[in-house]
């Protein structure tokens, strides 16, 4: 059985037990700052185990794409081991239990995937013996098969929030596959007993005390491996000799024209590359880039890795973005987000394995310097922490350095790397914050809207509205009553005010209540369906139960409306003119402006900045219809609608249409027509990352206001060089021209100059043991016309020691230079600089030969000119010696 063929005849077992089938979420996790990525089934139901969000189906299976990397050096070398894998599950919001969910398990591997009953063993935690009872009693297996394990392997807990026991099956692949030890059992960390489904029955809430409170509505959560499944269906030794691998491996191989299954060096590179290069087409297909930090640096290191193990095989040009292809081809019926963004795939891959190569080559630079000093200091082994500094910083492999080291004569601190990178994965594991399902802010909201129901926000239909005060709190508190000056948060059953969320600032309004009045200054939903405001009482009190009156700041809301709705124009055109590669990444949308982040991996040029500015004010021009309508998540997509790549949306969705030009899923606030934007100025351009751009722009009166404050800053600049608007740009190119002649003239005059002043300068050339040496102050006016001075009198010396000092801008500037015949004496113009520059409150340094430093007290200047000629004639002395 092929993996194609398993995942969908699991996907439709269950959907034939009434769940519903729901594509696999992005890698990126929405909403959830805990985890970088997706890393397991239930990531994207969090909010629905927790009562955080309500689920539109109360049963749901799916096949989840899974990204996870702390077993990343394990792979290749074990089975199973990966960084990107798919996670077959079904879920219970709230509906069934336990014994349709073991019932249900072992009906399809025994009568669906014809597994042998008599080769599987199941698991339960060691006090749960209800699970205990449907497996024995109610399924048939029998007592000796069925083990009872510790909380540590059979308890699923993660921080405050949802928990149970949890029940594993496992499959027994023969002795033959085991340790060979007579303690090997289900457990054991040898291949013999290899688990293939767990069943997670979430039944208890945990406390921030760690006390367990059983759920009102008790959750399943299963998880079962698909590379292990396909390894056990189609007997295979290892998840990559499944089919779900090999024809990965078999391309790679081809390249270089060697064979899977040959030679073990060559299997480890060739899975390595499988298992990365998949994680790497599907990370960047769900929007990840690579970086230096968060999400991006695990990608980069991932894809990284697979270039070192390709080098291993001996590629030396870029070769992964054609794995990438292949992948695609592979898996792109199941996953249509990789066929989608196939090109802008193969490009960020390709982009940076070029970037990786170029740094290799930065890295031997590195090391060269590294055995330089290690042979000036007589030092065989390299450093464990230069090493680590290769590999962390560059990602230079150790086992590069390690063999370009030997071929040099050095060995490599192999303990001492290792120590820096435990330091590393230390520093990591402190910084790591503990993921909590729920905080206990939280907690609290999902019990108050358990107890009253959700807000009902009406801000898209009105601007204002009247509202019964069902929460008051203050300092974190909660209280009964609030006065003016206290700043508050408070909870109503009916609010106008829009929430901050997609990137749009949340609503101002002014609130009278009967005895008071408050300034709205913020609003969140701490859960879904709750609305806090975050408040100041201006005059009087606010008490709950209050029914108050709440408006909105009507101005305000217009202007943020503007701008979101220019920045669903400015989605749109970006990808008229840039490709469709381009995505969203992040948005922020305020009354005076608005920024827009994207997916690109270049400067957006000057004229493509023109075509879209050009194209977003045509389409305010149009003056098109804005609509907003609800409709099925399916039907959204099918009609073409953007959405955010992080976002997890609902069944039933909300999108917004500016005409026939622009469709998005979005919950914000808009204009009713375009032509209500006004005016779309485009106000910065620039990079945030690699491969990630940001535009900024504005909209409506702030646009009208930078147009006429740019105006005047034209007419200022026409009356200063007395010209006219329409005559100011070739004005200026004369003027320009003007200056550079003048500027050639300049450094004509100051060349003469130098050569009459180095003439006056060979006057005052002293002998210092048989060296022509020069110690002299100068009028030169920058470090450049210093050294330009240096170099004219080392031609006439032809043979000496020359350090020359100038003062500009009550700064000092220093040179020294020693000609190349003098070094074997011990002279040294780094060493001299550094020691005379200390007098003038500077540093520098330098080579032998040439060395320049700078200084900020003038008045001593002399002085360390004079001191220069006791640090040369002492390095002779010392050289002598």
């Amino acid at each position: 059985m092929t993996g194609k063929e398993i995942r969908e005849k699991f996907l439709e077992f269950f959907e034939h037990r009434g769940h519903r089938r729901l594509p696999s979420a992005s890698l990126i996790p929405y909403n959830d700052p805990s985890v970088l990525w997706t890393a397991a089934g239930m990531v994207p139901f969090k909010p629905y185990f927790t009562g955080a969000a309500k689920p539109d189906f109360l049963r749901v299976t799916t096949c989840q794409k899974c990204l996870r990397t702390p077993d990343i050096e394990s792979v290749g070398l074990t089975s199973r081991h990966h960084t990107f894998f798919e996670m077959l599950g079904n879920f219970s919001f709230g509906d069934y239990f336990k014994e349709e969910a073991i019932c249900w398990a072992w009906e399809f591997v025994t009568g669906v995937l014809n597994l042998a009953p008599q080769k599987l063993w199941v698991s339960i935690y060691k006090d749960d013996d209800e699970a205990y009872d449907i497996w024995h009693r109610k399924v048939g297996v029998s007592a000796e098969r069925i083990v009872r394990m510790g909380k540590d392997t059979n308890f699923w807990e993660i921080g405050v929030g949802p928990c149970g026991p949890c029940s594993e099956i496992y499959v027994d692949l023969g002795e033959e596959r085991g340790c060979g030890l007579p303690t090997c059992a289900v457990g054991c960390d040898c291949d013999r007993f290899l688990e293939i489904w767990n069943l997670v029955f979430i039944q208890f809430f945990r406390d921030e005390a760690g006390n367990y409170t059983p759920l009102k509505q008790k959750g399943i959560d299963t998880g079962m491996g698909l590379e292990r499944m396909a390894s056990v269906l189609q007997n295979a030794p290892t998840n990559f000799d499944t089919d779900l691998f090999r024809e990965i491996m078999d391309y790679t191989a081809g390249l270089i024209g060697v064979r899977y299954g040959v030679d073990q060096k060559t299997d480890h590179a060739l899975k390595v590359i499988a298992d990365h290069g998949r994680a790497v087409t599907f990370a960047v297909a769900d929007g990840a880039l690579p970086s230096n930090e968060g999400r991006g640096y695990v990608l980069r290191r991932i894809l990284r890795r697979a270039v070192r193990f390709g080098r291993k095989l001996g590629i030396a040009d870029p070769f992964l973005h054609r794995v990438a292809k292949v992948i695609i081809k592979q898996m792109g019926d199941t996953y249509p987000e990789l066929a989608a963004n196939e090109e802008h795939i193969l490009r960020v891959v390709q982009v940076e394995e070029g970037r990786f190569l170029e740094t290799i080559a930065q890295g031997m630079d590195i090391l060269e310097n590294i055995f330089a000093g290690a042979r000036e200091t007589g030092q065989q082994v390299i450093r464990g922490k230069d090493a680590f500094r290769l590999y962390d910083t560059y990602g230079f492999p150790l086992e590069l350095t390690k063999e370009i080291a030997a071929e040099r004569g050095f060995a490599v601190d192999e303990e001492g790397f290792a120590a820096a990178m435990e330091e590393q994965r230390e520093r990591a594991r402190k910084s790591r914050q503990e993921i909590e399902y729920l905080s206990e802010d939280a907690a609290f909201y999902k019990t108050f809207r358990d107890q009253y129901g959700e807000t009902s926000f009406v801000g898209y239909d009105t601007l204002e509205a009247s509202g019964r005060v069902l929460f008051l709190s203050r300092g974190g508190r909660r209280v009964k009553q609030a006065a003016a000056g206290e700043k508050v948060e408070f909870i109503c059953d009916v609010t106008p005010c829009y929430a901050e969320s997609g990137g749009q600032v949340a609503d101002h309004a002014r609130v009278r209540a009967p005895e008071g009045v408050l300034t709205v200054e913020n609003v969140v939903k701490p859960v879904e369906g709750i609305y806090l405001h975050s408040a100041k009482v201006e005059s009087g009190v606010l008490k709950e139960n209050d029914v108050v009156s709440i408006a909105v700041d009507a101005e305000r809301r217009r202007a943020v409306a503007r701008n979101h709705s220019a920045t669903h124009l400015l989605h749109k055109a970006l990808k008229e003119v840039l490709g469709a590669h381009v995505n969203q990444a992040g948005s922020l949308v305020e009354p005076e402006r608005l920024r827009f982040d994207f997916t690109h991996l270049g400067a957006v040029s000057p004229e493509e900045l023109q075509e879209v500015e050009q194209l977003v004010n045509d389409v305010v021009l149009a003056n098109l219809p804005v609509q907003t309508f609800y409709t099925s998540l399916e039907e959204a997509r099918r009609l073409g609608a953007a959405a955010l790549f992080e976002e997890k949306y609902a069944q039933t969705v909300r999108v917004v249409k500016m005409g026939d030009f622009s469709l998005e899923l979005c919950g914000g606030t808009h204009v009713c027509f375009t032509g209500e934007i006004g005016l779309f100025k485009l106000t910065g351009e620039s990079s945030i990352g690699t491969g990630l751009r940001r535009i900024e722009a504005v909209t409506g009166r702030t646009a009208l206001q930078l147009v006429n404050a740019r105006e005047k800053q034209i007419m200022e600049i026409s009356s200063l060089l007395k010209t006219n608007p329409a005559d100011l740009t070739p004005r200026i190119e004369n003027l320009l021209a003007e200056i550079k002649e003048l500027e050639r003239e300049n450094e004509s005059l100051r060349a003469r100059l130098n050569r009459h002043e180095v003439q006056s300068l060979l006057n005052q050339v002293k002998n210092l043991n048989g060296i022509k040496f020069l110690a002299a102050r100068t009028e030169a006016p920058d470090m450049d016309s210093l050294r330009a001075m240096v170099d004219l009198l080392r031609e006439q010396l032809k043979s000496g020691v020359i350090v020359l000092g100038s003062r500009a801008n009550e700064r000092v500037s220093l040179v020294a230079a020693v000609t190349k015949d003098l070094l074997p004496r011990g002279l040294h113009a780094g060493k001299l600089i550094k020691e005379i520059a200390a007098l003038v409150g500077g540093g520098g340094g330098g080579r032998p030969e040439m060395a320049q430093a700078g200084g900020k007290d003038p008045s001593r200047l002399q002085e360390a000119l004079e001191k220069a000629y006791q640090v040369a004639e002492k390095q002779l002395l010392s050289d002598e010696k």
